[in-house]
């Protein structure tokens, strides 16, 4: 199948492109210039690396053309900093996927999979785990512009034909994960208990999340680029919580350290607990975690210290 992956050469992106070009399949990476591939490829896979501006039309229609999915990854924003500038988190990231669809429309592509937010969307939980019929509340522009993506792909179903499949992830972490972004608390803590520096948590370290490592993440847009079911969308979750405390506790074990905990005031943004079913995805897709977070924050960690701690 010709892929052509929007976000391709991100942490997530460029894991789920190793596993096309590793079922045989083309793709075309687009991403913003002067990001360099993540690593060479060899000359049997086929994958082609463009690069350009998502506002731009052209640009955009010339990265779609020819492929028969769309793998929709990009997102300029983090959920943190979201609120403070809605507009341009509306214009850099609803705008651009409509320019996409739009793309899809005129070269004829017929699927496109898409990144939501599994961790976002929802709001405050109503009741645990959270399904894909529990009520979106967004608490910050991040989830809302997720959610509104996701709506105007089914639109563009309903209007164009077009299938549409939402991925609603939930906390991704693993290797190539950029501390510097200071997205992702797993990479984040692995990488200050390496570096001796005491781990900060926001609030007395209760609040629970939902981590699902990228391998996994990779293996659901592998089946969700061949599902042609009923559903659209989709919790992509591990299903089982885990607190920044016992995060933290389990870091240390793996790197066979004691780990400081620096507190701070905790987030008024911060949803308490966030578990998500992904019994749905189970079902329909035949996807389901394989990595536990053991292992995951394990292979993360082995990872991350080789990024620090190189081999001379």
């Amino acid at each position: 199948m010709k892929c052509t992956v929007f976000g391709g050469g991100g942490f997530i992106g460029s894991t789920i492109v190793d596993r096309l070009l590793a079922e045989g399949h083309a793709v075309k990476v687009f991403e913003r210039p002067r990001v360099a591939p993540y690593r060479l490829f060899r000359a049997a896979e086929a994958v082609e690396w463009v690069t350009g501006d998502l506002s731009s039309a052209n640009d955009v229609r010339q990265a779609v053309n020819g492929a028969e999915v769309i793998l929709h990854l990009v997102s300029t924003t983090l959920p943190k900093s979201s609120n403070d500038d809605p507009v341009y988190d509306v214009q850099s990231n609803l705008v651009s996927s409509l320019l996409i669809l739009d793309a899809m429309i005129s070269a004829k592509t017929p699927r496109i999979v898409f990144i939501s937010s599994g961790g976002t969307v929802y709001g405050t939980p109503r009741y645990l785990p959270i399904d894909e019929n529990h009520p979106t509340n967004p608490r910050v522009s991040y989830g809302i512009v997720k959610l509104a993506i996701e709506k105007y792909l089914l639109l563009y179903e309903q209007l164009h034909g077009i299938k549409s499949i939402c991925l609603r992830v939930t906390n991704p972490y693993g290797e190539r994960q950029r501390i510097e972004t200071a997205q992702g608390a797993v990479g984040v803590f692995i990488h200050r208990a390496l570096k001796g520096a005491p781990i900060e948590i926001w609030g007395n370290g209760t609040v629970t999340r939902d981590y699902l490592h990228v391998s996994d993440v990779a293996e659901a847009f592998l089946k969700a680029i061949q599902y042609s079911g009923p559903h659209s969308v989709f919790n992509i979750s591990s299903g089982i919580g885990t607190s920044l405390n016992e995060l933290t506790d389990l870091i240390g074990a793996c790197l066979g350290t004691d780990v400081e905990k620096n507190y701070l005031p905790g987030r008024s943004f911060d949803v308490q607990t966030s578990v998500l079913s992904h019994q749905l995805a189970q079902e329909q897709l035949g996807w389901r975690p394989e990595i536990s977070m053991k292992e995951g924050v394990a292979r993360t960690a082995a990872w991350a210290r080789g990024q620090l701690f190189p081999r001379s």
